[in-house]
This record gives C-alpha cells, structure tokens and sequence, in this order.
C-alpha cells in the first residue's frame, strides 16, 4: 500500500502567547474564550464532517465563530502564499504543503486522519462496475480528480500500480466535483475518496478497492497565524471531540 512521505508531527500543538493578535484579529488570553473568529480554509472532502466540528466547538466556546471555506488543496495553499487571511489548514495530503511559505507556518503539521480510495457509480451502475480491474474497459466512461490535488494524484499511482487506462473523459478541480459528476450519471465510474461515497449516501453506489491496491492519503492541520483560537481548534479537531465525527465519516486515525 502506497503512502506519502510523513512529515514531522509535533506530539503538541503549540499555543500561540497570550494577548497575541493573529490573521483573523481574534484575541485571547489564558484559558478564558471570550469570543473571537477563527478562519479554516480545508480540503473539500472534509466538508461535510468539519462542518459538524464547527458546530461543536462553537458550543464548546461561547461566543466563537468558526469560518470555513472548502477548496482543492493546492487552491488552498495558492491563497495561503498570496496572503489570504487564515488560522488554520487543513490539507488532504502532505504533498500538498510542499509548496506552502514555511515562514507562514507556526508550529509543525499533524497528520490528524487518513483516508483511501473508493470507486463510486451511479445508483444503477448503468456500466456494471464491479472492481477495480473494469476500468480497464474502454467502453466505461471514467471522471476523476485532476492530478494537482491531491485525490487526482491518489487516483494516478493507483492506476499507474495497477496498469490501468481508463478512459478518463474529465478531470475536476477537487473530489466533490468529481463525485457530483457520478451523481448526475455524466460518467458510469468515478475515483473518490471512500468517506465522500459515505457522506453521498444513496446518491451513488460504492465499489471496494481491495486494501492491498489502494492508495492512503495522509491529512496534515497546521496554523498559519498566531492567534491563539487557531491552536484551541486545532487541539479540539486532535481531541476525541474531533477525532469521533471523523471516525464516524470513515476517515481512519494515522
């Protein structure tokens, strides 16, 4: 099984010092939450359980709020280096922090959960998929992610390892994109990651890949600002408060 290189983890979060003001302009000090925003730019295929974590760490923190956008990963890190306010990032691979402006980072990555690949068709399996080895078939039409973010770079060692090409007719820009195009039955097969079959529920139909074909992808959380809600939510998503809706989604801890 295939996994990308690891990149150190720290075995704490650093806490950013008191009174300190980061890119989201929330403040803080000690242990006394008094409100505050915190900004999350995160890979698309955590859209559906960081939006459930958001939640509970509002609850969590009175008077806190929690501003999430979801992107493809290298999209993520673009606007990180070309100053988009941020606190924190979470990626859905460490290729993907490569290109990040280490100076930005404060304190190091975590690899919080990892996640594999699934195939996903639509309800009916127009093309009667029943393993790995059916995109093989030229008559089956094929989406998948584009090679730059990281589910598109998962699903090309997949196929390089296994000798495949498959006639791929559109590479999307991140995972729920692709996933979406299963859905409307604009392709007979996709190549996703297993928690975004899980979050579709009867929207498609799930196709195991066997564990010892798939290809793991490795998720890192860093801050990349000071401010001290960054650290809290980062600390929250590696507590069992995070770590339990992500288990229920599928992801898998590293």
């Amino acid at each position: 099984m295939r996994r990308a290189a690891v990149v150190p983890a720290a075995t704490a979060v650093l806490l950013a010092a008191c009174g300190q003001e980061g890119s989201a302009g929330t403040q803080s000090s000690g242990d006394d939450v008094s409100g505050g925003t915190v900004t999350v730019l995160a890979a698309a295929s955590l859209t559906d359980v960081l939006t459930l974590i958001e939640g509970d760490f509002e609850a969590a923190n009175e008077g806190v709020d929690v501003e999430i956008s979801f992107a493809a990963s290298s999209t993520i890190v673009q606007q990180v280096n070309g100053g988009a306010p941020a606190d924190v990032i979470a990626l859905a691979d460490q290729s993907s922090l490569e290109p990040l402006d280490q100076e930005l980072m404060v304190g190091e990555p975590v690899v919080f959960i990892t996640n594999s690949l699934q195939l996903a068709v639509p309800p009916d399996n127009p093309g009667e998929v029943g393993a790995l080895a059916d995109l093989a078939s030229l008559d089956l039409s094929v989406v998948v992610c584009a090679e730059q973010v990281p589910c598109g770079n998962a699903t090309a060692s997949l196929f390089e390892q296994q000798g495949l090409t498959p006639n791929v007719v559109s590479f999307e820009p991140d995972v729920r994109a692709t996933l979406s195009k299963v859905a409307l039955g604009e392709a007979d097969v996709g190549v996703v990651y297993r928690t975004d079959v899980t979050a579709a529920g009867d929207r498609v139909q799930g196709i195991e890949i066997p564990e010892d074909q798939n290809v793991i992808n490795s998720y890192p959380v860093v801050a990349v600002s000071d401010a001290d809600l960054g650290h809290r939510f980062i600390d929250f998503v590696l507590s069992e408060g995070g770590q339990g809706p992500l288990r229920d989604a599928g992801f898998v801890a590293p």
